[in-house]
């Protein structure tokens, strides 16, 4: 499993019953987590101090509960050995709040990527797509490390967020292309234009509709999406990055497709396994999903 440890400003400090203790900052959330199906005791004294706590409800959904939260806070995350990114919080619908802290653990490698890239070959620009991008953690990461980064959400309210993102991160003027967009037809523009990319990531949702009312089903629909995005990656390919939410996505599932496409095509090597993140208080990992990693060149992090 791929840690998500580096954080200082996030940690998980307890779960139970189906929710998470958390810390964000200064601040206290307790929210709801389908993978913590155990029911402990409540030792920690933080449930009893938390700022706010998502209920859910027996319809689907819920809704907040605001004890002593200001309406929008920043954290920050320490990124390699000098850089650092910076984001701001507030908590929305579908309990969010902004940032998922263990793709922290993707952004490292997107981050050592790129920089052992350019120590190379410190002439080559590195263009990155950033697909499904949300509030930007991936695109940070990159830019951070010298590449120019299309970053493509069909939000437009998120990528109002990852600007503001950017410029907390002292990336306001950094080369990153932000577009509100539907990713699929964003791509399909991208091939006839015979652009490419040195490297593409993705996140994309377990479903979605496009702005025409065409159904994304991630089971259905990933694949072929993988397939076109090989026709805009560069012919000597960096990386690509794929993250699943889903549990019929195993590491398993991720390594097959990506060997069946990118390594097929490219060569290279392909690598995949669940992304979590400790518990403080307890000898626990709390599983966050699966990612899939492609990369042409024998570099590590």
């Amino acid at each position: 499993m791929w840690l998500a440890d580096g954080w200082k400003d996030y940690e998980i400090l307890d779960t139970s019953d189906g929710e998470k203790l958390e810390r964000w900052g200064d601040y206290i959330l307790v929210r709801p987590d389908p993978q913590v199906i155990w029911k402990v005791d409540h030792r920690h004294p933080f449930w009893k101090k938390k700022n706010a706590h998502y209920h859910r409800s027996s319809k689907g959904g819920g809704s907040w509960e605001f004890l002593n939260l200001p309406e929008q806070w920043n954290i920050t995350y320490p990124l390699g050995e000098k850089e650092e990114l910076q984001f701001g919080l507030k908590p929305f619908r579908f309990k969010h709040t902004g940032v998922f802290p263990e793709q922290a653990v993707n952004w490292e490698w997107l981050y050592s990527m790129i920089l052992q890239e350019k120590n190379i070959n410190p002439n080559n620009e590195i263009k990155i797509l950033n697909l499904f991008a949300y509030t930007g953690g991936a695109t940070l990461a990159c830019a951070k490390a010298g590449a120019k980064v299309t970053h493509v959400d069909a939000s437009k309210g998120m990528v109002q967020w990852a600007k503001e993102n950017a410029r907390l991160s002292g990336l306001e003027d950094a080369p990153i292309r932000y577009l509100v967009d539907d990713c699929g037809k964003f791509v399909e523009r991208e091939i006839r234009r015979q652009n490419r990319y040195q490297g593409i990531i993705m996140d994309p949702p377990s479903y979605g509709r496009g702005p025409k009312g065409e159904i994304w089903k991630i089971e259905d629909s990933l694949f072929p999406f993988l397939e076109r995005c090989m026709e805009i990656l560069d012919e000597d390919p960096l990386f690509v990055l794929i993250n699943s939410y889903t549990t019929g996505l195993q590491p398993g599932v991720l390594t097959y497709m990506m060997n069946l496409t990118l390594k097929k095509r490219f060569g290279g090597c392909v690598k995949a396994d669940e992304i979590g993140i400790p518990v403080t208080s307890r000898d626990c990992i709390l599983p966050c999903g699966a990612s899939g990693r492609y990369q042409r060149k024998e570099y590590t992090i």
